[in-house]
C-alpha cells in the first residue's frame, strides 16, 4: 500500500468518526503505525502485523472512542502498544495521557513513540494498575481488551475522578460480563461503534461509579 492511499484512507476514515484529517494528526498517526509495524515484527506487540489492516484495526478503531472522552486527564490500562491512548493523544494534544502497562518490553516502545512523535502530552508508567498511585484522578480510564469488565472496573474506579468515567472497549455486547459488575459500580451507557473499514462487531461499554 502507498503512503498516498494509506493517508487517504485515514483522511476518509477520520471524516466518518467526525474528526478532523489535520495534516500535522494524520502524519502522527502514520507515523505511530510504521513505528509499531516495525517494531513489531522483533518485539510481537500487536497480532495485526498488515500495516494496511492496522489502520482500521488500530488507528480507526482506537479513534471511533474519541467522541467519549471526558475531561483533561485520561488514563490507559493496559495500554500495550498505545491502544487507544495514543491515537486518541495524537487527536486530543489538549488532553493530557497516561499509558500505563506491567510490561517492561512495551513500556519502552510506548515511550520511544512518545519521543518519535513528539507527544508532550503523554506519559508511559511501567507498572501494575494495583499499584498505581497518580498524583490526581482521572476523568477518563480507558481499557482495549485490558480484562473483564468486573476486573477492570474494581481496578480503575479507585483512580477515577467523582464523575468519571471507565470506558471499556469489547467485541460482541458483553452481556455476561455485565451481570458480574461488582458492587459500587452501575452501567451508564453502552456504544455500538462503527469502525470504517472493519467488519466486525464493536461496543464501548461506559461504567461509572454509584453515588453514595
Amino acid at each position: 500500500m502507498s503512503a498516498a492511499t494509506a493517508q487517504e484512507r485515514l483522511d476518509a476514515g477520520m471524516r466518518v468518526l467526525g474528526l478532523e484529517p489535520a495534516a500535522d494528526t494524520v502524519d502522527k498517526l502514520l507515523a505511530y503505525r510504521d513505528l509499531l509495524a516495525r517494531w513489531n515484527r522483533v518485539h510481537n506487540l500487536t497480532a495485526i502485523r498488515d500495516p494496511e489492516a492496522m489502520l482500521a484495526h488500530h488507528l480507526l478503531d482506537s479513534l471511533a472512542v474519541n467522541p467519549y472522552l471526558s475531561g483533561e486527564r485520561v488514563l490507559d490500562v493496559g495500554s500495550g502498544a498505545g491502544l487507544p491512548g495514543i491515537p486518541l493523544a495524537v487527536a486530543n494534544p489538549q488532553r493530557r495521557f497516561v499509558l500505563l502497562d506491567a510490561s517492561s518490553k512495551r513500556v519502552r516502545f510506548l515511550r520511544q513513540a512518545v519521543v518519535a512523535l513528539g507527544l508532550g502530552n503523554v506519559e508511559a508508567v511501567h507498572e501494575r494498575i494495583e499499584r498505581y498511585r497518580p498524583v490526581a484522578p482521572f476523568a477518563t480510564v480507558t481499557s482495549r481488551a485490558f480484562a473483564s469488565l468486573a476486573d477492570f472496573a474494581q481496578a480503575a474506579c479507585e483512580l477515577l475522578a467523582d464523575d468519571g468515567h471507565m470506558l471499556a472497549m469489547k467485541g460482541r455486547y458483553p452481556d455476561e460480563e455485565l451481570q458480574a459488575l461488582p458492587f459500587g459500580i452501575r452501567l451508564h451507557a453502552v456504544y455500538e461503534l462503527n469502525v470504517p473499514g472493519l467488519d466486525a462487531q464493536r461496543h464501548l461499554i461506559d461504567l461509572v461509579r454509584e453515588r453514595e
